[in-house]
């Protein structure tokens, strides 16, 4: 199979959709001639013009309110923030109205509706375009949160979240954009609420997001020349959670550590760790772990960001912690 990159993964996507149905299109800044800040949208406002592809003015608040008000008349719009931060301008419109439209109104009124962002550090962004506060949208009823780790999830996540009723937060890492994949050519789609598992084990479980996955990965082959068996799980949506595989592979493994690139603080991690602790505490023989970023800001310092950034070694100073249980 041809291997692409996680940017053009999504840009089939967008560009298969806007094609095959009039209902659809783009709501964004720069995503138009510059095409997108991490060049997703490139190329699409030449195959389908400015009334499809819509470059807005800098008001997020605003042009995701006009996304709210189009998919409430039957329209299907991808709205594409520029960091996943800048969508702290628009909380109003995701939270208050997005989320809550179909319940207010009994059912009646829909928000068929997709809000792509970018997180995470790694670039030099510094504090205001580098986080990784996407545990914040699971907290609120109403929103399904989509979390792709490779181009094969982000094209067939996209395509269902496009085709989704409810709205959904697509919520991209900005380090994976240049990884590349296997994908198919032709249209698919990949259920919501149900995780991968990317690598079976028996001795220790990872739940891993986005570029966690990856690393995750690493770790779990250098420890396998140790003997150690690590399984390790991609959520892919945050919201609806894939509870079943979490419980079944903890059952199986007794040991669990998480790795998300938010902060430890009420992030993904303290969700999965109460679930767990909830629904299957006889089975754990370890304490459960959590890697994640440190409770501070952001550096921009490029030598602060590299430490800021949990990668494998973070991943792997857990893993040694739980080789007392093993």
């Amino acid at each position: 199979m041809r291997e692409i990159t996680y940017a053009q993964a999504i840009n089939e996507a967008l560009a298969y959709n806007l094609e095959k149905d009039e209902r659809v299109f783009l709501l964004g800044e720069d995503i138009g001639k510059y095409g997108g800040i991490f060049q997703v949208t490139v190329g699409l406002l030449d195959r389908f013009g400015p009334d499809r592809v819509i470059d807005t003015p800098v008001s997020e608040e605003g042009f995701v309110g006009a996304g709210i008000g189009a998919a409430m008349t039957g329209m299907r719009p991808v709205v594409e923030l520029m960091f996943l931060d800048v969508s702290a301008r628009a909380m109003d419109m995701i939270v208050n109205q997005m989320a809550k439209i179909h319940y207010m109104s009994g059912g009646r009124a829909k928000v068929p509706m997709v809000v792509r962002m970018p997180t995470g550090a790694g670039k030099g962004s510094a504090a205001q375009h580098s986080q990784s506060f996407h545990a914040f949208f699971v907290h609120i009823p109403g929103l399904v949160v989509a979390a792709p780790s490779t181009p094969y999830d982000a094209k067939g996540m996209l395509n269902t979240a496009i085709l989704d009723e409810n709205p959904v937060i697509f919520v991209e890492h900005k380090m994976l954009y240049a990884t590349q994949g296997p994908v198919p050519e032709e249209y698919y789609t990949l259920p919501f609420g149900k995780a991968a598992i990317k690598r079976e084990g028996r001795d220790v479980t990872i739940v891993a997001t986005h570029a966690m996955v990856n690393r995750s990965l690493s770790v779990a082959e250098e420890f396998a020349k140790q003997g150690i068996d690590m399984e390790v799980i991609d959520l892919r949506t945050l919201r609806p959670l894939d509870k079943t595989s979490i419980l079944e592979s903890v059952k199986k493994t007794g040991k669990l550590i998480i790795a998300d690139e938010g902060t430890v603080m009420c992030g993904v991690g303290s969700e999965i760790s109460a679930i767990v602790a909830e629904e299957a505490i006889d089975y754990l023989q370890a304490p459960i772990l959590r890697v994640g970023s440190p409770d501070t800001p952001v550096p921009f310092s490029p030598f602060l960001e590299n430490i800021y950034v949990p990668r494998e070694e973070a991943v792997k100073e857990a893993v040694i912690k739980m080789k007392a249980y093993l």
